[in-house]
């Protein structure tokens, strides 16, 4: 056989194999910003300053997204994220200022909320048995109805300014305290998930959980604990929310559960476990993030951009590898 000949056999070999679903993410990611480079230039979309908007924006769908990515790779799935970040921000908020708390109290106690919300699903996915998607439906009622409850649907203000520059409203230099925030999930995040057994176990169980338990794996704890951290996670978005807004609210969070998921399985994360990523999960928080900023320059309505993204996580399911 030529040489040519053997290149084409190679290429052809390569291209059968090649499967395009993994690169998914990448080339989308690529596609819309091409799009919105192109027909948006002339409205300040390739300026510094709204490319650092959208990193900023995007800081607290990413950070949950991080946590989600470990959720739905253990084969679960979490609704009630949106309602915690607005119990925690709503918690804090009165930490600091109806309860009079010093600041590192309100601060565990952000995290707290989110702790008992995490724990409360983990105990009844992992120990009773009830399916994490009807867990953590019904807990995002409990929950939104508990912040409304606490604030009296009314927003909270915040005027400690040592909480709100360091949780959400600073700048490190020319950097966001938010984008730090979130570059430092991130890393852990990608670490713990590639380089860890805690990683290996929670792709083991979302992978196929009788075969995960007979190699010892205790996969109900493993469940237990991403939903768990999942939680605190979302409670600490509530308070990078209030921080960055001066207020505590209800409304912080709702649907943001939408854009979390779609950025995880976007980011070629398996809806049905096994398989997940975190630097996929990144880039695509920022593909819903340009998509979000571009539809805002373009002067779509609020109603339009929540269509879209619905469209999104049904083309994300659609294009999701099947195992």
């Amino acid at each position: 056989m030529t040489e040519r000949g053997q290149v084409a056999r190679i290429s052809g070999a390569w291209l059968r194999t090649f499967d395009w679903r993994q690169y998914i993410i990448y080339i989308g990611f690529a596609t819309v910003f091409v799009v919105f480079a192109l027909t948006l230039s002339d409205r300040g979309f390739l300026t510094p300053t709204n490319l650092l908007n959208v990193f900023r924006q995007t800081a607290t769908i990413s950070i949950m997204a991080v946590a989600m990515t470990f959720v739905i790779g253990a084969g679960n799935i979490d609704l009630s994220v949106g309602a915690v970040v607005g119990l925690s921000s709503v918690t804090t908020a009165l930490a600091l200022g109806a309860w009079g708390l010093p600041l590192p109290i309100a601060v565990v106690i952000g995290l707290l909320t989110g702790l008992i919300v995490g724990m409360a699903n983990g105990f009844l996915v992992a120990f009773i048995g009830i399916p994490s998607f009807l867990v953590t439906l019904g807990m995002l009622g409990i929950v939104n109805g508990s912040a409304q409850w606490l604030s009296d649907t009314a927003p909270i203000p915040i005027q400690n300014d040592a909480f709100t520059n360091i949780f959400g409203s600073a700048d490190v230099g020319p950097i966001p305290s938010l984008l730090i925030w979130t570059a430092v999930i991130f890393v852990i995040g990608h670490i713990v998930l590639r380089r860890t057994t805690y990683g290996r176990r929670v792709l083991a169980t979302g992978g196929n959980a009788v075969a995960a338990r007979l190699s010892g794996v205790d996969t109900r704890l493993i469940t237990f604990l991403v939903m768990t951290v999942m939680g605190v996670t979302a409670g600490l978005t509530g308070m990078l929310q209030a921080g960055r807004l001066h207020s505590g609210r209800f409304e912080f969070g709702q649907g943001a559960e939408l854009s979390v998921i779609a950025a995880v399985i976007l980011g070629g994360t398996s809806l049905f476990g096994g398989r997940a990523t975190v630097i996929g999960t990144l880039l695509g928080s920022l593909m819903i993030g340009l998509i979000n900023n571009g539809l805002t320059l373009a002067s779509l309505p609020t109603s339009q951009q929540f269509i879209i993204r619905g469209l999104i996580i049904i083309l994300a399911v659609s294009l999701a590898k099947k195992r």
